[in-house]
């Protein structure tokens, strides 16, 4: 199916020299962390606290009634348009828009999205808006309900994140209508249940797709100061050192990373035959594969975090994944949402037979890419966890404090690049 034909082939047939990769990435890697111990000793980055606010006009139109009711509106009619689709249109994936709306426009187009305008999915989240609407049909205050847990955190949300890649990376047929259907009736069910129960915080902290966008967006420029609600322009970094350290942050990362590993390695030749011919059947040994790719990136991450013998390491450090995320991300679905994006929206609008537009870059120009935003995302880790360092350590431990770290970020880039050129 070419809805989730990710990338431009078969990795091994990129035009990538291994020797330039590794050397590349080892020296970038290397070459900041030395810079950082020698010329970064305090802490630079303020969280929530810095930013320089956006023209009051601005600030007006975003925070405007009409702006939020059109978003919901659109976010509504989009959810029910992609229903539709779903309960009336062909079984025939390449003439139903339906796959690549899930797949490509929302779970892959809410990177550049959140990237560039922060954590837009809060505003077009169609749940959101049902909820929202029902409250105010019952009147009821949305935001009212029983508290949730404090060791809840995001924990739901990892979940989510875990069983909608499932969905799209294991299961028999991931983009036939009913299996969608299914998913989306059942993720909808237990969030406006959630809803009902704990009001519209539910969805910050348990809805899969706003949490997603939503660590996504702390590498914006556009954030939102907690202290006066105003929109700000800031470095991406002080959007990281904001995330909130909740129960559960360490699960989502994980998966967002382990299931972006999974993806690329599936295409394997070693590993389809492994599937082909496990006397577990195809299923069982995906989803054992899906499984043991998050519990590799966890179990690494709890090592080497582990070894800085902080109090609470874990979710200290653990927006530092977040770039590397962002990176495995850029470098994987670049290609799949270029072509099949464009190609989701010729079907929706009923064009007959549509062929998906030539990637824009070369192969050899999409691998210097992928290569780059693997190590890129790999250093905005290594600067991270630096100034993390710089803040929880005493001075004489914060660079050894961090190597653990560094080891962690140099296996994620050979993991990361192997997948790329193995």
């Amino acid at each position: 199916m070419s809805v989730l034909a990710h990338g431009i082939g078969a990795q091994h047939d990129l035009p990538l020299s291994p020797f330039y990769a590794f050397a590349g990435a080892f020296a970038a890697l290397f070459v900041s962390f030395l810079a950082l111990g020698l010329l970064w000793s305090a802490s630079r980055f303020r969280g929530d606290r810095a930013g320089r606010p956006l023209p009051a006009a601005l600030q007006r139109a975003a925070d405007a009634r009409a702006t939020r009711t059109a978003a919901r509106a659109l976010g509504l009619a989009a959810g029910l348009l992609v229903v539709l689709h779903l309960l009336l249109g062909p079984a025939d994936p390449d003439r139903n828009p339906a796959p690549g709306a899930v797949y490509v426009l929302l779970w892959v187009g809410l990177v550049p999205a959140s990237l560039l305008c922060g954590p837009v999915w809060k505003l077009f989240n169609p749940l959101r808006t049902l909820h929202l609407a029902g409250c105010r049909a019952l009147g009821r205050d949305p935001d009212a309900g029983r508290p949730l847990p404090p060791r809840l955190g995001l924990w739901p949300a990892a979940a989510g994140l875990l069983a909608f890649t499932w969905l799209e990376l294991v299961a028999p047929d991931p983009a036939s209508p009913t299996a969608l259907l299914l998913f989306l009736a059942l993720y909808a069910v237990v969030h406006l249940a959630g809803a009902a129960r704990h009001g519209a915080g539910w969805f910050d902290h348990a809805d899969a797709f706003e949490v997603y966008s939503g660590l996504l967006a702390r590498l914006s420029p556009l954030g939102r100061r907690p202290a006066d609600r105003r929109l700000v322009l800031r470095s991406p970094f002080n959007g990281l050192d904001a995330t909130p350290q909740l129960p559960g942050l360490v699960a989502t990362v994980c998966v967002m990373l382990g299931s972006t590993a999974y993806d690329g390695f599936s295409d394997a030749p070693s590993w389809i035959s492994t599937v082909q011919t496990s006397s577990l059947g195809r299923t069982t040994t995906a989803t054992l594969g899906l499984l043991g790719a998050v519990a590799l990136v966890a179990g690494l991450f709890a090592l080497c975090a582990g070894a800085t013998r902080l109090p609470h390491p874990l979710t200290a450090f653990a927006h530092s994944l977040v770039p590397i995320a962002l990176g495995y991300l850029i470098a994987h679905y670049f290609t799949l949402f270029v072509t099949e994006g464009p190609h989701t929206v010729m079907v929706a609008l009923g064009t007959d037979n549509p062929v998906p537009p030539e990637p824009p870059l070369g192969p050899g120009e999409v691998a210097a890419l992928q290569v780059l935003a693997i190590v890129l995302g790999h250093v905005l880790g290594v600067v991270a966890a630096h100034d993390r360092s710089v803040r929880l350590f005493p001075p004489g431990r914060a660079v050894a404090g961090q190597l653990p770290l560094l080891v962690l970020m140099i296996a994620y880039t050979i993991g990361g690049l192997s997948l790329l050129i193995a």
